[in-house]
């Protein structure tokens, strides 16, 4: 079998965009990256304290609707997860993330606009063996009615069920093995919110940049966006998306099938630690 390399971006490539929950405006830059550096991102905004961030489960702080990193100056990133899917959905393993702010820019709330900015900047190989792990032996973790469980398997698959009290969501589910569909099947999708619940969010600062231009709004049994739900289980789709980025900062490619039962950050976060707290769970390939 033929060894799979490393990757980064050829050439540089930004974006401009508000913060989901900071309502901040920021630019983003995306450059390249030599060999085992990783997904790294730069605050330019900081300048009198270390403002570099590795995208690594063990720095990420906060799980609170959205995937948040700190180093140990306290410096923060928030909403990561969407990037990260890109990057992984591209399969890009080394990259330079510098951004102006503390949140990167929701876009249209999905991860297309990352994956269309990384087929911009174009893909190249590097001299170097990706780092890959393959799952010995199932392992699972269970968080406040949720369940993530990993088992062997041959290839990196994930299945994401979800199931909501609203009637426009209910029970959905989704499955994705195939990094070449990512693009069509799952890039696209949109995180969503309810609008009962913006009021609140905003008084807690969060979800103050929120609206029907990057998100899905529901209200009661209704779909607010014009044009509706671009795919019928697009929440569950949506979560998958959010999955597949925060298993990214594994820092590694796994090999393992992982079935998820009603996921959020915080749980995607504790299967990553439980995973890697005992070597004899994993083999490097």
């Amino acid at each position: 079998m033929q060894q799979k390399l490393q990757t980064t971006i050829i050439r540089p490539v930004s974006c401009y965009g508000i913060g989901v929950h900071s309502g901040q405006k920021t630019q983003l830059t995306l450059k390249p990256a030599p060999a085992n550096t990783g997904i790294l991102f730069i605050r330019s905004d900081v300048t009198a304290t270390t403002n570099v961030l590795q995208a690594h489960y063990s720095t990420v702080s906060d799980t609170t609707l959205s995937t948040t990193i700190s180093n140990d100056a306290k410096v923060k990133i928030s909403t990561i997860e969407h990037l990260m899917a890109a990057l992984y959905g591209s399969g890009i393993d080394n990259i330079i993330v510098e951004i102006d702010g503390p949140e990167v820019p929701i876009m249209d709330g999905s991860s297309k606009a990352f994956v269309f900015l990384i087929e911009c900047a174009g893909t190249m190989t590097l001299n170097a063996p990706a780092k890959i792990i393959k799952i010995n032996r199932d392992i699972s973790v269970m968080h406040n009615g949720s369940e993530i469980s990993i088992t062997p398997a041959n290839e990196f698959a994930i299945e994401v069920k979800i199931d909501f009290a609203s009637p426009v969501i209910g029970k959905q589910s989704m499955e994705f093995a195939n990094i070449a569909l990512f693009k069509d099947e799952i890039a696209s999708a949109r995180t969503f919110g309810f609008m009962h619940e913006l009021e609140y969010l905003k008084n807690k600062g969060l979800a103050r940049g929120a609206s029907l231009e990057n998100a899905i709004g529901i209200e009661g049994d209704v779909i607010l966006n014009e044009g509706g739900l671009l795919f019928e289980n697009e929440f569950a789709r949506h979560k998958l998306l959010d999955a597949v980025g925060d298993i990214y900062t594994a820092g590694t490619h796994i090999v393992g099938k992982f079935i998820c039962n009603k996921p959020g950050h915080h749980i995607n976060n504790e299967i990553l630690r439980k995973i890697f707290s005992d070597p004899n769970n994993y083999s490097f390939m």
